[in-house]
């Protein structure tokens, strides 16, 4: 009798239990929260190493009236400190070049020299650097703009791990949205639910009913959450292109996208089998 009850395509009546419409809205809408916020992690990310790598060059020393001596005495000193992991002299001409959309032609202005750095550490400090190198080379200044960048690139990688934290909340939420949808679902169907108990079906079968529509629910849910996503993407896309043109679909973090809706069906079934044999077990 037990496989009797648990056999019929659906004694429970789950298809009233558990209100497709509104859990699988519910659930699209976590999903899309989800895809955003993982393609808001990857091109965070993203930024992060770019700005990680233009800091490692941003840092520059100027040596005005940039004489061989001078500007080998400066050498002599960047090289000799452990901070500095490079110090390479930038060539006159390509000065020439990078000034020439805002001063024109610089032929004949008194250009200072530049020495680009490398630094072993983006957490040195730039002004004992600029003092050290003062003290041998009289006027020498050290811009830093290598540091602030770093820092922007430090802030961004802890924004990238914030979104790991969202993630995790939004899995919560989506488990919690199933409970509730599943002790809704309980509380409607309670009289069957009992009687199919009674007729001897094991709290796993009935578990496993409403888990399954639970996590039938959810991947479709999630599959329209990540429909949904797309289309914001694309039109980010659009709005972006014509200052980024290398943005493309290749970017997207596909792997991410795509487990969103297996992520929200396992989720889904996981909370809606707990919640039911937490129920199940409570009875007489």
């Amino acid at each position: 009798m037990r496989h009797e009850a648990s056999g019929r395509g659906d004694p429970i009546g789950l298809r009233h239990a558990l209100a497709d419409r509104l859990l699988i809205a519910l659930i699209a809408a976590m999903a899309l929260l989800a895809a955003l916020t993982v393609g808001l992690h990857q091109g965070v990310a993203r930024l992060a190493d770019r700005w990680q790598e233009g800091a490692n060059a941003a840092v520059v020393v100027q040596i005005p009236n940039p004489t061989q001596a001078r500007m080998d005495a400066a050498l002599e000193v960047l090289r000799g400190l452990p901070e500095i992991r490079e110090a390479q002299v930038v060539d006159p001409l390509r000065m020439a070049e990078l000034l020439r959309p805002w001063l024109g032609d610089v032929t004949g202005l008194p250009l200072p020299g530049v020495i680009e750095l490398r630094l072993a550490d983006l957490g040195t400090d730039p002004v004992l650097i600029g003092d050290r190198v003062a003290e041998a080379v009289p006027g020498a200044v050290t811009e830093a703009h290598g540091i602030f960048v770093g820092r922007l690139a430090a802030l961004a990688r802890a924004f990238s791990a914030t979104t790991l934290a969202v993630l995790a909340l939004v899995g919560f939420i989506s488990a919690a949205v199933v409970i509730i949808a599943v002790r809704a679902g309980i509380a409607a169907r309670r009289d069957a639910v009992m009687v199919l108990h009674m007729l001897g079906a094991t709290d796993r079968d009935i578990a496993g009913r409403f888990a399954l529509r639970a996590a039938w629910l959810a991947a479709l849910g999630g599959a329209l959450g990540i429909a949904a996503a797309l289309a914001v993407f694309w039109a980010a896309m659009l709005f972006a292109r014509p200052f980024l043109p290398d943005l493309g679909w290749q970017l997207l973090p596909w792997p991410g996208l795509a487990a969103i809706p297996l992520l929200a069906m396992l989720i889904a079934w996981g909370a809606a089998r707990a919640s039911i044999l937490v129920w199940l077990r409570r009875l007489p």
